[in-house]
């Protein structure tokens, strides 16, 4: 099988370096006409230079190759600036057809020294930023009966990370919107997945997990080889692409293993009376047993389905 994107514009937010950049690339040598977007701004976020170069650096990558390849240097942080990215695909390509949600921002530290603008500031971002992109395209998708969306969360989020309050909370919350857009989407064409990708690029080179409440720094033996956010492109290329017909799902990328995530919930104990405190402390064992089974489910009404069942209530 060959992936192409022939046709195809693709939308990839932070692809002025590290992870976007090799998406946009990769996209490009497809076949793909990308929307090269990056703010050009400081790895924290909020105010500071802000340096086109990036995404036009990206764009000439393309371009000498024989790619096809614009520079939108719009914030993903706000509606206006959601509507805009999506704006200059259709402009320079009259389409759009996956959309990369790539674009991020970081701040990290123990809990108590974070403040609520740095939440914000991420929210914004990351949790905004999904939501502003996703929401311009969603209407092209519907009426072509077509759309990828790859989110980005992370194992912050959906794990946790002792100095990524802030970060976790953020990218926990775009864990969320996928899989409520994977729901919504699914009558129309649209595919929605998110990827965990863990790579050594411009906003993760001033961490180490000392900063994030690890043990020893893995960075500096690992980093050359498998934090190279190349061993998350193929992951991120496939699942925008047309070659994918999985959705709702979350994929981690991590040292070279491709996996993927999934949230269980044990069979645990059915009471047909109200339960106590008590009671849940007497059978808190068995409420946490994984052997019985779980379910993994795909929308909310299939746990109330998974229980109806484990009662002998379905049809």
């Amino acid at each position: 099988m060959t992936i192409s994107f022939a046709g195809q514009a693709v939308v990839v937010t932070g692809a002025g370096g590290g992870l976007g950049r090799t998406y946009a690339v990769d996209i490009a040598r497809r076949g793909g006409m990308v929307i090269v977007n990056d703010l050009g701004g400081p790895t924290t976020g909020g105010e500071g230079e802000r340096l086109n170069s990036f995404a036009d650096d990206v764009v000439a990558e393309i371009t000498a190759f024989g790619g096809q390849a614009i520079a939108s240097y719009d914030s993903v942080a706000t509606p206006e600036g959601g509507a805009a990215i999506i704006d200059a695909a259709l402009t320079a390509f009259g389409r759009i057809d996956a959309v990369i949600a790539n674009a991020g921002t970081m701040r990290y530290g123990d809990f108590e020294r974070l403040s609520f603008a740095d939440l914000q500031s991420l929210l914004a971002v990351h949790i905004g930023g999904t939501w502003s992109v996703a929401q311009a395209a969603w209407p092209h998708f519907k009426a072509q009966g077509y759309g990828r969306l790859v989110c980005t969360t992370s194992s912050a989020g959906l794990i946790g990370a002792a100095g990524l309050a802030a970060y976790g909370a953020a990218k926990g919350g775009v864990m969320g919107l996928m899989h409520v857009l994977a729901n919504a989407g699914a009558p129309h064409g649209i595919l929605c997945n998110a990827i965990m990708p863990n790579a050594y690029t411009r906003m993760t080179s001033t961490m180490s997990t000392e900063d994030v409440g690890g043990g020893a720094n893995p960075w500096s033996a690992a980093m050359p080889q498998f934090f190279d956010p190349a061993y998350t492109t193929g992951l991120t290329t496939y699942l925008a692409s047309n070659a994918c017909h999985t959705s709702h799902g979350i994929y981690s990328a991590c040292m070279g293993r491709i996996g993927r995530a999934f949230v269980g919930i044990t069979h645990g104990v059915i009471d047909d009376e109200r339960p106590t405190a008590e009671q849940i402390a007497e059978r808190w064992d068995a409420i946490n047993d994984l052997s019985p089974g779980y379910c993994v489910a795909e929308e909310v009404a299939e746990e109330f389905r998974d229980v109806a069942e484990l009662r002998g209530l379905a049809p």
